[in-house]
């Protein structure tokens, strides 16, 4: 599984959140799941999502 918020591969731990709408998200540690409710990834330097806009990754 992936990390919905930094882009990290996961495997047997992590947190899953499924919103009112039954979408599922899955976040790699409680970090990501806190930064997910007040950040944007993209704007985060150390996310996954940040590195793909600067063309890093």
């Amino acid at each position: 599984m992936k990390c919905n918020f930094c882009l990290k591969e996961f495997k047997n731990k992590g947190h899953l959140f499924v919103k009112n709408d039954g979408t599922k998200v899955y976040y790699c540690s409680s970090k990501c799941m806190k930064n997910a409710k007040i950040r944007n990834p993209r704007k985060t330097k150390w996310t996954g999502w940040a590195l793909k806009a600067k063309g890093k990754e």
